[in-house]
C-alpha cells in the first residue's frame, strides 16, 4: 500500500480549519520567525490559529478517557505560574463550593435550639451523639421540659443551678417505666370477654385510678396547649413588657427564662395540687364514676404535691386569651377598625370614646397584617362589639387596596380565614356580640345578602346603615338595620351604633364636612409630609385632631340649619342699620324666641315631628321618595346658580361687546350644565306629581327609567368635564377680567358658598346618590309590587353609569399621576406609552458589599446613595434621590434623577435575611446587573415586595 502525501499521524478531517495548506506552506515560512506554526509578526493570524488549535485540543479532550483527561490537567497545572493557579482556584471555588458549616456554630444559640425543638425525642438522642457541642444543645431543659409536662411527668425536685440534663433524664426514666403489660398479663389482671378478672387487690385498683387521673391531666394540658398556641404570637416575638406569655421568676438549670423556650408553652393555671382543674367533661360517665375519678389516691396525691413543690419557684402568668381575669388585664369593650383612606380620619380619632380600641390600618397592607395589628391591639381579649369603618358603598367595602369585601369575595379562602379568626375575638351572639359596618349595605339587595352571609360565617349579628341620608357620609347618621334584616324583616333602629364609638358632636361634624376637610387635609399632608416623614400617621392624625377640637373649638362652630337661615336673614337686613352688631344680636334673640314659641304651640296641638314617630309605622318607600325630592330641589338650586351667577352675566357681557369670555369658552364650560338642568327639571316635575298622589301602590321607577333613557347628557358632561376645568384654568390665567369676575362670583350666598369648579362637580356626586336611593327603594319594594320591574331596570342602568364614571375618574387620576412623575424625575424617558400606570413608589437606600464571596450571614454593606423605586405595571424604575435641606428651617425637599429601568418580565427579587449588619434589605436582579436596596421599616419592605411580586406575575401573564 502506498503512503499518501498527508502525515500519517494526523487525519485529514482533523486538519480542516487549521493552517495546514501545502500550497501556502512557502508563504507561511516567509511570515514566521523561529516557528512555522506561530506567525508572531501577524496578530490577526496568531489569534485565528490559537482559536483553531484550542478547538482542536478541546475536540481531542472530548474523545479521551477520564484517566487521560486527569493526566493532561496534571501536566497543564504543573506548567502554570502562581497567578494562573490562583485563577484556577477561584474558578473551581465558584463552580464547586467547598463551604460546609455547622449551623450550630454559625447561628445564635436560640435559633439552634429553635431548630432542634422540631426534632422528636429519638432524633434528639441521635443528635446528641454527633459531637460534644450538639450534645450540650440537644440535652437542654427547654427542649425536654415541655415534652415531659405535656405528658404529666413533672420533675420531683428542683434542679440545681449547675445541674445538666435533668429533664431529659426524667423523660427517659418515665418512658422506660411506663405501665405496659403483655397481653397475657393484661388478661390475668383485667380478664377477657369470656372470663372476668377474679381477685383485684387494692393496689391494682389504686393503680388504675392513678392512670385515669394522669390521662385526665394530659388531656387538660393538651387542651390548654392548643388554646395557647391558637392565640399566641409568633415564636420569639414575645417580651416581658407585653405580658402575653408566662415567664419564670425562678431560674432553671440552663439559665434560660421561660420566654426563651421554643417548645414550651405553660398552661393558663399554675400546675399544682390545688390548681389542677379536674372538673372535666367525663364523656357520659355516671356521677359515681365521675366522683371516683376526682378522688385522688394517696400515691397520686403525693406525686402531685411533689410536682407542686418542684414548680413552687415558678410564677406563670396566663397566656393572652379570653380567659384572663378582668382584674389583671381588663378587656376592651369595643374594637374599631379604621382605614387611613377614610377622609379626615384625624377628626374621628380625636372624638373616640373611652373604652374603644381603635386600629388605624394602612389600606396598602394585607389581611394577615391587619389581623396581626388587631390582635396586638386587644392583646387576645374578647370585645363586645366590632366596628369597621372603611370606604365603600351599598354593595361592597374597599377594605384594602385591591381587596374589596363583597358577596362574591367573602367566601374566598383569605377573607373567610380573616373573618373566622376576627370573629373569635368578639363575644358570642348570645352575649351581645355585634359587627357594625359603617357602610350602607342595608340599602341594596346585594348588601343585605353580604350581611346575611357574613352573619352566617361569623355567627354574630351584623348591622349597617339603611342609606336613607344623602351626602358624603351622612348615611351613617340615618337609621340602622337590626340584625334581623338578614332574615328579611325590616326592623330599624336610630343611629345608635356609631355613637357607641365616637362622640355625637364629632361624628356629626365629620359626616357633614368629611369631603371638604379631606381636600384641606390633603394639602396639609402634602405640606407637612416632607417635614414629618419619620412621624407615624396615627400620631400626626391625633395631633391634628387635638388642634381642631381643643384650639379651634370645632364643636362651638357647628351650628344648626335653623341658625344658618337666621344668619342669612339677619345679614340681609343688616345693610340698612347703623349699628350692625347690636341689631344682629337683637334679631337673633327675637328669632330664637319666636322659634321656641312655634315649637311649643306645635307640641300643644299634638303635632310631633317625623323623627318622633315609631319607625315601624313609617312608609319607607315614601321616606326615600321624599328624601329624593328634597335632595333633587337642592341639586337643581345649585345647577340653577351656575346659570344665573355665571352664564347670564358672561352672555350679557358678550352681547354688549364687553366680552369676558368668548362664545366657544362659554359653550365648553356652561352649555352641558344647562342641558343637565333642563333634563332634571323634567325629572323633578314628574317626581313631584307622583308625591302629591302618593300611596302604597304608587310608582317612581318609571320616572327613573325615563331619566336613564337620557343619560347620554351626563355621559357627554363627564367626557367634557376635564376639558371644562382646563378651559377655566387657562382663561383664569390669561384673562384678568375673567379672574376678577370669578373673584366676585365665587363663594357667595347665591352660589351656596361654593366656587364654579365645586359646582361643576355636583352632577358627578348626584349620580352616586341616585344609585344609593334607588337601592334603598328597591329593598323596600316587594317583588309583587308594580314598581319592582322599573326599579330593577333603572338600578341596572345607574350601576352601569356609575362604573363608567369610576372608569373616567381612574383614567384622569392615572394621567395626572403619570404627568407629575414625568416632571418629578430628571432625565426620565417618556412614560406615556401604551397602557402604563404607576402602582406604588418607595424610598430606599442603595447598598453595596465590598466582597461577594462572604456568606450572607456575615456580609457587611455600605450605603451608596438614596434611591427611589417607581413601580409601574410593566417596569420598575430606579432613581437617584437627593435630599436638599432648607437653611434656617427644618424643611427639606427631594429631587430624583433617572438611574435605570428594568422590565418586570426580566426582573427577579430576593429577600436578604435580617442580620446584625443589615436589616430590611432585598436584592433586585436584572438581566445585566443587580441592586441591593433596604427600607427604613420592615412594614415598608413587606408591602413593597408584596406589590412588586403581584405586578411581576401580572406582567408575566400578559406577556404570555
Amino acid at each position: 500500500m502506498s503512503l499518501k502525501s498527508t502525515p500519517h499521524s494526523v487525519k485529514r478531517w482533523q486538519l480542516s480549519g487549521t493552517d495546514y495548506e501545502p500550497e501556502q506552506e512557502h508563504k507561511l515560512r516567509s511570515e514566521t520567525r523561529l516557528s512555522m506554526w506561530t506567525p508572531l509578526n501577524n496578530k490577526t493570524n496568531n489569534t485565528q490559529l490559537f482559536e483553531e488549535r484550542m478547538n482542536l485540543v478541546l475536540h481531542w479532550f472530548d474523545l479521551w478517557t477520564d484517566r487521560q483527561r486527569k493526566q493532561l490537567l496534571h501536566s497543564l497545572l504543573a506548567r502554570c505560574s502562581k497567578c494562573q493557579l490562583k485563577s484556577c482556584r477561584d474558578l473551581l471555588i465558584e463552580t464547586v463550593p467547598v463551604t460546609h458549616l455547622d449551623f450550630t456554630a454559625v447561628l445564635p444559640r436560640f435559633l439552634s435550639l429553635y431548630v432542634m425543638s422540631f426534632l422528636s425525642p429519638r432524633d434528639l438522642c441521635s443528635a446528641a451523639q454527633v459531637s460534644w457541642h450538639w450534645r450540650v444543645l440537644a440535652e437542654q431543659d427547654c427542649l425536654w421540659a415541655g415534652r415531659s409536662i405535656r405528658r404529666g411527668w413533672f420533675l420531683p425536685y428542683t434542679p440545681g443551678e449547675k445541674e445538666f440534663g435533668a429533664w431529659k433524664n426524667h423523660y427517659v426514666s418515665c418512658v422506660s417505666t411506663l405501665d405496659w403489660l403483655t397481653p397475657r398479663e393484661a388478661a390475668e389482671q383485667y380478664g377477657t370477654l369470656s372470663r372476668q378478672s377474679t381477685g383485684e387487690t387494692e393496689e391494682e385498683e389504686e393503680r388504675r385510678k392513678e392512670r385515669r387521673i394522669r390521662q385526665m391531666i394530659r388531656d387538660k394540658l393538651q387542651e390548654e396547649k392548643r388554646e395557647s398556641v391558637r392565640t399566641r404570637r409568633a415564636w420569639g416575638s414575645n417580651t416581658r413588657q407585653e405580658g402575653a406569655r408566662g415567664t419564670l421568676t425562678g431560674r432553671l438549670s440552663s439559665s434560660l427564662t421561660l420566654t426563651s423556650w421554643p417548645a414550651l408553652s405553660w398552661p393558663q393555671k399554675t400546675v399544682g395540687s390545688s390548681s389542677l382543674d379536674l372538673s372535666l367533661d367525663l364523656g357520659g360517665l355516671s356521677t359515681s364514676q365521675s366522683l371516683e375519678r376526682v378522688q385522688v389516691s394517696t400515691l397520686s396525691s403525693e406525686r402531685a404535691n411533689k410536682a407542686s413543690r418542684s414548680l413552687s419557684s415558678f410564677t406563670c402568668r396566663p397566656a393572652a386569651s379570653h380567659s384572663v381575669p378582668a382584674v389583671l388585664c381588663p378587656a376592651p369593650s369595643l374594637l374599631l377598625l379604621m382605614s387611613n383612606r377614610v377622609p379626615a380620619y384625624e377628626l374621628l380619632l380625636s372624638g373616640v370614646k373611652a373604652g374603644v380600641v381603635v386600629v388605624l390600618f394602612d389600606h396598602r397592607g394585607t389581611l394577615s397584617a391587619l389581623l396581626t395589628q388587631a390582635q396586638r391591639a386587644i392583646s387576645g381579649q374578647r370585645v363586645q362589639r366590632l366596628g369597621l369603618l372603611a370606604p365603600g358603598g351599598t354593595e361592597e367595602i374597599h377594605l384594602l387596596h385591591g381587596c374589596s369585601l363583597s358577596q362574591q369575595t367573602l367566601l374566598t379562602p383569605d377573607h373567610r380565614d380573616f373573618w373566622e379568626k376576627l370573629s373569635g375575638w368578639v363575644a358570642k351572639r348570645e352575649e351581645g356580640g355585634v359587627v357594625d359596618i359603617f357602610s350602607p349595605l342595608a340599602a341594596s339587595a346585594s348588601g343585605v345578602a353580604l350581611m346575611q352571609t357574613l352573619s352566617t360565617l361569623t355567627g354574630l349579628e351584623v348591622q349597617a346603615p339603611m342609606g336613607l341620608g344623602t351626602g358624603s357620609f351622612q348615611n351613617i347618621l340615618s337609621e340602622w338595620s337590626d340584625g334581623s334584616v338578614c332574615t328579611g324583616i325590616s326592623i330599624l333602629q336610630p343611629a345608635g351604633p356609631p355613637l357607641l364609638y365616637v362622640c355625637e358632636s364629632v361624628l356629626q361634624a365629620w359626616c357633614r364636612q368629611a369631603q371638604w376637610m379631606e381636600e384641606a387635609l390633603g394639602e396639609l399632608r402634602g405640606c407637612l409630609g416632607p417635614r414629618l416623614q419619620r412621624a407615624s400617621l396615627q400620631a400626626r392624625g391625633r395631633a391634628l385632631g387635638h388642634f381642631l377640637w381643643e384650639e379651634i373649638c370645632l364643636e362651638e362652630l357647628c351650628v344648626s340649619e335653623g341658625m344658618k337661615e337666621a344668619l342669612i336673614e339677619g345679614l340681609a337686613a343688616i345693610q340698612e342699620e347703623s349699628r350692625p352688631v347690636e341689631f344682629l344680636a337683637l334679631f337673633l334673640t327675637r328669632w330664637s324666641e319666636e322659634n321656641e314659641g312655634q315649637t311649643r304651640c306645635g307640641q300643644e296641638k299634638g303635632l310631633s315631628p317625623l323623627s318622633q314617630l315609631p319607625q315601624t309605622a313609617l312608609d319607607w318607600r315614601g321616606a326615600v321618595a321624599r328624601e329624593l325630592h328634597h335632595s333633587e330641589r337642592v341639586y337643581l338650586g345649585k345647577l340653577d346658580a351656575v346659570l344665573k351667577v355665571y352664564q347670564e352675566p358672561l352672555t350679557a357681557a358678550l352681547n354688549s361687546n364687553r366680552a369676558i369670555l368668548s362664545f366657544a369658552d362659554i359653550h365648553i364650560i356652561l352649555r352641558p350644565v344647562a342641558q343637565i338642568l333642563e333634563l332634571n327639571r323634567e325629572f323633578q316635575v314628574d317626581l313631584e306629581a307622583r308625591l302629591q298622589q302618593w300611596g302604597a301602590e304608587q310608582c317612581v321607577g318609571d320616572v327613573f327609567v325615563k331619566l336613564c333613557l337620557k343619560l347620554r347628557v351626563y355621559t357627554n358632561y363627564l367626557n367634557n368635564y376635564t376639558t371644562a376645568l382646563h378651559t377655566i384654568d387657562k382663561c383664569r390665567e390669561t384673562k384678568p377680567s375673567f379672574r376678577a369676575f370669578l373673584k366676585r362670583a365665587d363663594r357667595t350666598p347665591a352660589t351656596h358658598m361654593l366656587s364654579l369648579q365645586e359646582l361643576l362637580l355636583c352632577p358627578v356626586w348626584r349620580t352616586q346618590e341616585y344609585v344609593t336611593l334607588l337601592q334603598a327603594v328597591s329593598v323596600h319594594t316587594p317583588p309583587a309590587h308594580p314598581d319592582h320591574t322599573h326599579l330593577s331596570s333603572a338600578l341596572s342602568s345607574m350601576l352601569r353609569f356609575r362604573d363608567f364614571t369610576q372608569k373616567v375618574k381612574r383614567n384622569s387620576e392615572r394621567d395626572r399621576l403619570m404627568e407629575e412623575t414625568q416632571q418629578m424625575i430628571q432625565g426620565c424617558p417618556n412614560l406615556n406609552e401604551g397602557n402604563r400606570q404607576l402602582i406604588i413608589t418607595q424610598d430606599a437606600s442603595l447598598l453595596r458589599s465590598p466582597d461577594d464571596q462572604i456568606p450572607d450571614s456575615l456580609k457587611t454593606y455600605e450605603h451608596v446613595s438614596d434611591v427611589g423605586l417607581f413601580l409601574f405595571n410593566d417596569a420598575l424604575m430606579l432613581t437617584r434621590r437627593t435630599v436638599l435641606h432648607t437653611a434656617f428651617t427644618l424643611a427639606h425637599r427631594s429631587t430624583h434623577t433617572f438611574l435605570a429601568s428594568v422590565s418586570l418580565c426580566s426582573l427577579a427579587v430576593r429577600e436578604i435575611t435580617h442580620t446584625r449588619y443589615v436589616s430590611h434589605a432585598f436584592v433586585l436582579e436584572g438581566p445585566c446587573r443587580s441592586w441591593v436596596c433596604a427600607t427604613e421599616r420592615a412594614e415598608e419592605r413587606e408591602n413593597f415586595l408584596c406589590v412588586l411580586r403581584s405586578a411581576m406575575k401580572s406582567a408575566l401573564r400578559g406577556h404570555q
